[in-house]
């Protein structure tokens, strides 16, 4: 079914219209899984459910970072200025050991590790066209592709997870979203000082 492409405006999303955006998109729903089996007497303690509101914020948190990482790792190897390089590096390994409490967190929650927003454009998601443009693209323009859509993947995960802080349930899940927003301002004060940042990011 066709789909109109979401803005790439720096209007950040928050969890609840992320909720309605994954419905009217026909995007897997981050409703309740169903119940398990119960448990036999020996085994481990059982699978603790998200609400919809935890399975949302984490079902997008880990392909946005995923993708991010793979921004990142061209980035870290073909960027023009050597800060924006050490940049790139620098963030790949923050968001790869994110992505190392993520995915166990999907675990956790009894929700599977895949992309349940795949085919949609979604708001602060580096996107396949967005990685071959950058594949294609060289120098300054090369500079200013990653600055711009790292830019927005760092302030819409960050306010995605400021709305999982304050609406979610789980105290796992708002640990790391709180996490996540930490690190997320403190890449985007860096980011604001890099060489070509003032021009890129207007």
């Amino acid at each position: 079914m066709s789909r109109s492409t979401p803005s790439r405006s720096p209007v950040a999303l928050s969890l609840p219209i992320l909720l309605a955006l994954t419905a009217a998109t026909g995007c897997s729903s981050p409703a309740e899984p169903a119940p398990a089996p119960a448990p036999a007497a020996s085994s481990t303690t059982p699978v603790r459910k998200a609400t919809p509101t935890d399975a949302a914020w984490v079902q997008l948190m880990t392909p946005m970072n995923e993708k991010a990482v793979a921004l990142l790792t061209l980035a870290a190897d073909r960027a023009t200025e050597p800060r924006v390089r050490a940049f790139a590096t620098r963030l790949r390994g923050g968001q790869e050991a994110e992505l190392g409490r993520l995915r166990p967190l999907l675990a956790r929650m009894g929700l599977p590790d895949t992309d349940v927003h795949a085919g949609h454009a979604m708001p602060g998601m580096v996107t396949e066209q967005d990685l071959a443009a950058a594949k294609a693209a060289g120098g300054a323009a090369f500079d200013w592709l990653f600055l711009t859509r790292i830019r927005d993947h760092l302030r819409h995960s960050a306010q995605v997870s400021r709305s999982e802080i304050t609406a979610g349930a789980r105290a796992d899940a708002k640990r790391l979203a709180a996490a996540l927003v930490t690190a997320r301002e403190a890449a985007l004060a860096e980011l604001e000082g890099l060489p070509g940042a003032g021009r890129a990011l207007g």
